[in-house]
């Protein structure tokens, strides 16, 4: 099927502004930022875009989608429940370095600017966490069923219990500009997958 100019247009600039959305955040992304990345006119952005927050909406799933394929591409090559779920450790130990530089994990800064800020985000911010949530306790539950996991755990607390200490490791390694506090964080979910979900 062809696609018309107007979503090539409004791929262009989803594509343009996602890296200026993530490293300055949503709020504080102007208009002006906006042309000057993309080269185009207010009115131009405007067409395909009713304001700036379906562009952030948008540059929001266009981020998140990229990072669920990432992810998804690296647990893809692995087979048993536990590769896998250490494949998600090693995705962010080998991508820590870009991730930085595009401004950090796009859920961790638009779930801060949501929580508070950006009410108009704040369920496209939720679905995303739930989404990996999900996916984190499908590995767990299939670990489970194909006796590598203990079956009296709860999968879809250990999924959060990793999220959040991946996503707590994100960021006092990005704020204090230091690798070895994501590290050590990937070190401790291993350390939970080998001693609490490993018979």
């Amino acid at each position: 099927m062809k696609v018309s100019k107007a979503e090539i247009t409004k791929q262009f600039i989803i594509e343009k502004t996602a890296p200026v959305f993530n490293r300055k955040g949503y709020a504080g992304t102007s208009l002006n930022d906006l042309i000057e990345v993309t080269g185009l006119t207010k009115g131009a952005i405007y067409g395909n875009f009713e304001n700036k927050e379906e562009v952030a909406i948008a540059v929001y799933e266009y981020n998140t989608r990229f990072l669920d394929k990432r992810i998804a591409e690296a647990i893809s090559h692995e087979k048993t429940s536990t590769d896998k779920l250490i494949a998600l450790t090693e995705y962010y130990r080998n991508n820590w370095k870009g991730m930085f530089e595009r401004g950090g994990c796009p859920i961790q800064n638009a779930s801060v600017e949501a929580d508070d800020n950006l009410s108009f985000l704040k369920k496209n911010v939720q679905a995303s966490i739930k989404k990996w949530a999900a996916g984190i306790s499908a590995i767990i539950e299939e670990g489970q069923k194909n006796g590598e996991f203990h079956k009296t755990i709860n999968a879809q607390d250990y999924a959060y219990t990793i999220i959040t200490i991946l996503e707590g490791g994100i960021m006092l390694s990005k704020i204090m500009n230091h690798q070895k506090l994501l590290f050590s964080a990937l070190d401790r979910i291993i350390l939970l997958i080998n001693n609490e979900l490993r018979k």
